[in-house]
């Protein structure tokens, strides 16, 4: 090709992309990310590379500095290069398989499964001669924050389940503006039978308290209580949950509305039944305080001459009121087969109807644990027994107050 004088010599664009500033043989114009690594997220960097010959595309998986050396070195080392061609093929082939193996998938990442809840230390322990379950909370480690400043107010509540209520809940103190909380506290639950530890469930709630706004649900975690050995105490140390649905299904005559331990005794000396109110625990609140004004009504059915009723003394401001009456129905021992005794708990209120918090029946129409206390004392005549019972918001009969 001829060039003419005072002409600039044309250079094809294949011929520009080819030149190489650096003398020596023409070499493939890297590409930026072979001076900027860009690695997945989350992985390491990679293991610098051993002492020997670095290609100049090789360092595209070291880290940045490597990259610079690497690149040095080459540009020192480039005429005694074997094959760079083939180098730059390899590593192309070999890069975005290990892009596609490593790199996580961030559009399905859900940022609430690394989010921990916290750590309950806890123990259990289910005293079955006084049909009660102790429930020792010790301490939470690492809570949730849920305050601006980053800390908590957290207490613990408790439920049982199925039959969740007012009736039924406890709770610990509230520890402020912490995320490590030390409570050392016991809550005990009255009136807890062997069925229910069969079928029952313990929730335990912790929660953030807050002053001007509704308590936050931090976390919760629930323990089946047949897990429990009568009489021993059982650790855990649980990693608190989302909250799970509470079944809605229930039958909502049979919501619980609190224990009552009634007593029976036959007495063949005087030919009478003995009824005993003992106590009654975790009753449901009716009044606005948060408490109830709570007595005892018993009917001895079927009552043709309307004399059956018997009343205990009313206990003010209580959800767990010790009555501690007997009362003495009259009757031939072969009738008692045809009785039912009718049980209900009801709050006192001045100047209004009472309020009916909760009734159980025994008789032989019962089933359960009150058909079986029933039976028991038709067996053992002249023996007390004593049974703790469910009071549900199923009013017994048709009674008026």
């Amino acid at each position: 090709m001829t060039q003419r004088k005072g002409e600039k010599p044309t250079i094809s664009i294949q011929e520009h992309m080819a030149i190489d500033v650096c003398p020596g043989p023409i070499q493939p114009i890297k590409q930026i990310s072979d001076y900027f690594p860009r690695y997945p997220r989350g992985l390491p960097p990679a293991a610098p590379h051993q002492a020997g010959h670095i290609g100049p595309l090789r360092s595209a998986l070291s880290t940045s500095s490597a990259a610079a050396s690497a690149t040095t070195a080459a540009e020192s080392d480039r005429p005694n290069e074997d094959n760079p061609d083939r180098a730059c093929a390899g590593a192309a082939a070999s890069s975005p398989a290990v892009r596609r193996d490593e790199e996580p998938d961030v559009e399905g990442y859900d940022s609430d499964d690394s989010t921990t809840l916290g750590t309950l230390e806890f123990s259990l322990q289910y005293d079955q001669e006084n049909n009660a379950l102790h429930c020792t909370i010790n301490k939470a480690k690492g809570l949730k924050p849920m305050d601006h400043n980053g800390l908590s107010d957290p207490y613990v509540k408790l439920h049982l389940l199925p039959g969740a209520s007012k009736a039924n809940k406890l709770r610990t103190k509230t520890l402020h503006n912490t995320l490590n909380p030390v409570w050392s506290e016991t809550l005990t639950y009255y009136g807890i039978t062997d069925e229910d530890m069969v079928r029952k469930t313990l929730r335990i709630s912790v929660c953030d308290e807050d002053k001007f706004r509704h308590n936050e649900f931090i976390g919760e975690t629930r323990i089946p209580l047949k897990k429990l050995k009568p009489n021993q105490i059982k650790n855990f140390n649980n990693c608190l949950e989302k909250q799970l649905p509470v079944n809605k299904t229930e039958d909502k005559s049979l919501e619980e509305r609190g224990r009552i331990m009634i007593s029976l005794k036959y007495n063949t000396q005087k030919s009478c039944l003995v009824v005993g109110i003992i106590r009654c625990a975790h009753l449901a609140a009716m009044d606005a305080n948060g408490f109830s004004d709570p007595y005892v009504k018993t009917y001895l059915k079927p009552d043709e001459n309307k004399k059956s009723k018997h009343k205990t003394a009313v206990k003010k401001k209580t959800l767990n009121p010790e009555f501690n009456e007997e009362f003495c129905y009259d009757i031939k021992y072969a009738d008692l087969t045809k009785k039912t005794l009718e049980v209900t708990v009801w709050d006192y209120d001045i100047g209004k109807s009472n309020d009916f918090i909760g009734g159980v029946s025994l008789g032989i129409n019962a089933n359960g644990e009150r058909l079986k206390h029933w039976f028991d004392c038709l067996k053992n005549k002249d023996k007390k027994i004593e049974r703790w019972h469910t009071l549900t918001n199923e009013l017994p009969g048709s009674l008026n107050d």
